[in-house]
């Protein structure tokens, strides 16, 4: 079979209507889940705790209970 003709011969009625069943429609696909935080800040998030709990070692206090990171 020649490289340059369809695998399929077009066909046309030559009197009557026309039909055409497959007619573009949107398609839903699955939504992607994204997450909250992204890799970076959670590692940033990470080093920031652990350089807070090095200062509250080095002044010799404890941190608050429930206390964030960045919080008094």
């Amino acid at each position: 079979m020649p490289e340059g003709k369809a695998a399929f011969r077009e066909v046309l009625p030559k009197q009557g209507q026309l039909s055409v069943e497959d007619a573009p429609a949107m398609v839903l696909c699955k939504p992607k889940v994204l997450p909250l935080k992204s890799v970076t800040l959670e590692k940033l998030e990470k080093l920031q705790r652990a350089a807070m709990e090095a200062a509250w070692a080095a002044e010799g206090a404890a941190p608050a209970e429930g206390a964030a990171p960045g919080q008094p």
